[in-house]
């Protein structure tokens, strides 16, 4: 896939919501099944509009007790997640497991290091199981989708960085392209990208085969019935 291809395909991404890229995943697979995509609840600390897409920095964090490391290697290991948050291919999103769960009480994202994440590392979102804080002080244009929301920074501190992480069932590898809005997130697989503004076309035309009409109002039942057959042939 060309640059511009790939560049063209993220532009449209941003236009659509979460719930829309995962019917189109459906729909270039041929089936259903797909499970790429958080699986719970989350909090959505962001304008209700807005949406996260690009390419994930991966890192895992806990919080919950002190690290058994000594302060020069934590503060060592902080230094080279910064240095591996400010490369990778752009638009980059920060990917973020903590390793605490349900657990997690120390919050990674607020007000510092949404700042620095955006106005440093250029990256455009995070996504993340972990706690966010300092909300009304987040930067515009840096949306977080988080567990939990939550006061403190606890222990918080950098576990692993560029690992495979899981957040809420949702496995995701360094540089793998991910959507996220108010909904939840979703990792694209890697052999859909190319064929993913095609499934996005014929999901939007079979949707309308049964939402145009019903946006034009009333439809009577044995209308709805041909509209529903058509729109099943049309479907995943």
């Amino acid at each position: 896939m060309s640059q511009s291809d790939l560049s063209a395909l993220i532009a449209r991404m941003q236009t659509c919501d979460t719930p829309t890229i995962c019917n189109a995943i459906e729909v270039a697979q041929g089936q259903r099944g797909f499970d790429g995509f958080t699986h719970r609840t989350t909090i959505w600390a962001g304008p209700p509009d807005a949406k996260i897409v690009g390419f994930a920095r991966t890192a895992r964090i806990a919080g919950r007790t002190p690290p058994s490391e000594p302060p020069e290697v934590i503060r060592a290991r902080r230094m080279s997640y910064f240095e591996a948050m400010n490369t990778g291919p752009r638009p980059g999103v920060a990917v973020i497991e903590d390793m605490d769960g349900e657990a997690a009480i120390g919050a990674w994202w607020g007000e510092v290091h949404a700042q620095v994440h955006q106005n440093v590392f250029g990256l455009c979102g995070a996504v993340t199981n972990g706690v966010v804080r300092d909300l009304g002080d987040l930067p515009d244009g840096f949306p977080v989708l988080a567990g939990s929301v939550g006061p403190s920074h606890g222990f918080v501190h950098i576990r692993e960085i560029g690992t495979p992480v899981t957040v809420f069932g949702m496995m995701v590898s360094d540089g793998d392209l991910i959507h996220a809005d108010r909904h939840g997130a979703v990792c694209v697989p890697v052999d859909v990208i190319a064929h993913l503004s095609i499934a996005l076309d014929r999901l939007f035309n079979a949707e309308a085969v049964v939402l145009d009409p019903l946006k034009e109002g009333h439809v009577d039942y044995d209308t709805f019935k041909t509209l529903w057959a058509d729109f099943e042939k049309a479907r995943t």
